[in-house]
């Protein structure tokens, strides 16, 4: 089983912004979860960060017949993006979006998710551990 992981905007800064919203794991020990946890269920893990929306709608579209599932964190693109949105439902890949911090607890703006429309479910305010259940996830609907 082939995961996509994308994270959008900020993420790379992960460890040095906002750690009481974002917590102390840099985007590095991110990512080395994530692909630890993958080796562990035995997926094939990409991961890949931009902060820029155009990049992350080309990911997405070249994911397409490449990948069984798509893990995505918008980051702030999650509130206004009808881009990735319509690139999700292009593609058809089952896709779940995940979310550091409870955007449901924060600023009016940030309770309100453009994109998760387009997903199978979203997982927010767990921390890193959203990702890990994310991946679980795909693990257990692929038996």
């Amino acid at each position: 089983m082939k995961i996509l992981v994308i994270n959008g905007p900020n993420l790379n800064m992960l460890g040095v912004r906002e750690k009481k919203i974002y917590g102390n794991f840099s985007y590095s020990d991110l990512v080395e979860l994530i692909e630890k946890k993958g080796r562990e269920y035995k997926m094939e893990i990409e991961c890949y960060q931009s902060n820029v929306e155009g990049e992350i709608v080309t990911k997405i579209q070249e994911a397409y017949g490449k990948v069984d599932g798509i893990i995505i964190n918008p980051a702030a693109y999650t509130h206004y993006s009808v881009a990735i949105l319509d690139a999700i439902k292009a593609v058809s890949i089952p896709t779940v979006e995940v979310h550091l911090s409870n955007i449901h607890a924060r600023e009016e703006f940030r309770k309100h998710s453009v994109t998760a429309p387009a997903c199978v479910g979203q997982i927010s305010g767990l921390g890193v551990s959203g990702y890990i259940m994310a991946l679980n996830y795909f693990r257990m609907e692929k038996k």
